[in-house]
């Protein structure tokens, strides 16, 4: 039986390990030629030798880390149909006086401007190339629902869900699609202990989901595969809650 994903080349940013790996593997699983684009070079070789899957070391926040895996991916398979704008940071839940400069400036670079470079960066090439194309952000419940503590990083996720939405808009003519994957705080991710602020009040929170769990790297791959396999094609412009019910 074909896969859902046969004969699509994608990228995955952050894909070393949490939501990346999950997205990463859901993706194989379905057919898909996959890069896996990581700042940690250690972590991401042995996830793409565990794969079976490309690798390629990147700072999302640098151009010319996004041209790189532009000629990688030109070089080795001659297309790219989706992109996964999955690398993203916070900073340790705080009263917002305390963040600083440091703080901010990071959140805005790994979690927008990263965004900005690769739409920059790869749409003029889905353009030449004429086959349409999906772009997915792995944004936040935090850009919908925000609440206290992480006041720039839930600004910097709004940020992209509205880029996202504005770029689906402007890109349809295109049949370049953008969406939003909106993860609650996430099972087996590198960042929980960040939003939390402190391990102990996990228990806390999960109450506070409908469905009792957080997200898994499972959760937003299926989430993924649905919005860039043929079964999404008519879906475009929308952030879609993987919250167990956090939102409502």
């Amino acid at each position: 039986m074909p896969g859902r994903l046969d004969g699509k080349v994608a990228i995955v940013t952050g894909g070393g390990g949490g939501f990346g790996k999950g997205i990463a593997e859901r993706f194989l699983d379905e057919g898909a030629k996959v890069i896996i684009a990581d700042f940690a070079e250690e972590v991401g070789q042995k996830t793409a030798s565990e794969l079976k899957c490309e690798f390629v070391k990147c700072n999302v926040t640098e151009r010319q880390d996004w041209e790189n895996i532009l000629k990688v991916a030109d070089e080795k398979f001659g297309q790219i149909d989706i992109v996964i704008n999955n690398a993203g940071t916070t900073y340790r839940n705080k009263p917002t006086n305390d963040v600083t400069d440091e703080d901010f400036d990071k959140v805005f670079a790994v979690n927008v401007k990263s965004i900005y470079l690769s739409a920059n960066t790869i749409i003029p090439y889905m353009q030449k190339k004429g086959n349409g194309g999906s772009m997915v952000t792995i944004a936040s419940t935090a850009g919908i629902r925000p609440r206290p503590g992480l006041t720039w990083y839930n600004a910097s996720k709004a940020a992209v869900i509205n880029a996202t939405r504005t770029m689906a808009v402007e890109y349809a003519k295109d049949n370049i699609r953008f969406n939003s994957v909106c993860p609650v705080v996430g099972l087996g991710t590198g960042l929980t202990d960040l939003f939390l602020g402190k391990p102990e009040m996990e228990k806390t929170f999960m109450a506070t989901i409908p469905l009792g769990r957080g997200s898994t790297p499972k959760d937003i791959g299926n989430a993924c595969l649905y919005l860039c396999s043929e079964e999404g094609s008519f879906i475009t412009g929308t952030d879609l809650p993987v919250d167990g019910g956090r939102c409502v």
